[in-house]
């Protein structure tokens, strides 16, 4: 991880958590083109073990199916690559995990197109017992640069919906 990134990463990650201590909200990931990287962060982070319920690495799509619960009839209509599966992915990782919110990852890293999307194409998603929605971005750069932007973005998309007023337990 870039030394940029990976303070950007840090931070917000330092901030997501302690407002979701402050908030008495917990928190559970599922990550496709991240692997992990949001989890990790926020478990980077002292005092994490008081929100951060668990996450799925979901890479496969038989994984978004089974696991997370993502319909196999919108996998199989649009790829992996999408703002409803974001959505879903998010929703299937506070149900598995027990959370109050889910956090998702799902995109194109790299270094070829995905289900007919480009490069760098990334969703995130959010999920809270208010409903689910995602929120498309297009980072540029090498694969892993990708990878830390949709990281810092899903962090990002967290810290906000823990300080939104539909997210308070």
């Amino acid at each position: 991880m870039s030394a940029a990134v990976g303070a950007d990463a840090a931070e917000t990650a330092t901030a997501a958590v302690r407002l979701a201590l402050e908030r008495h909200l917990t928190v559970a990931t599922a990550e496709s083109l991240t692997a992990g990287m949001v989890a990790a962060a926020l478990a980077n982070t002292p005092g994490a073990s008081g929100m951060l319920q668990g996450g799925v690495v979901a890479y496969q799509n038989s994984v978004k199916a089974s696991v997370l619960g993502v319909p196999q009839d919108l996998l199989d209509a649009v790829g992996s690559v999408d703002g409803d599966v974001a959505a879903a992915m998010a929703t299937g990782a506070r149900r598995a995990c027990g959370a109050d919110i889910g956090i998702s990852t799902t995109g194109v890293a790299g270094p070829d197109a995905h289900d007919g999307k480009a490069v760098g194409t990334v969703f995130v998603g959010i999920a809270t017992e208010s409903g689910s929605r995602a929120f498309e971005y297009s980072f540029q750069g090498d694969r892993q640069s990708i990878r830390n932007q949709a990281c810092v973005a899903a962090l990002a998309r967290l810290l906000g919906g823990l300080e939104g007023d539909g997210y308070r337990s």
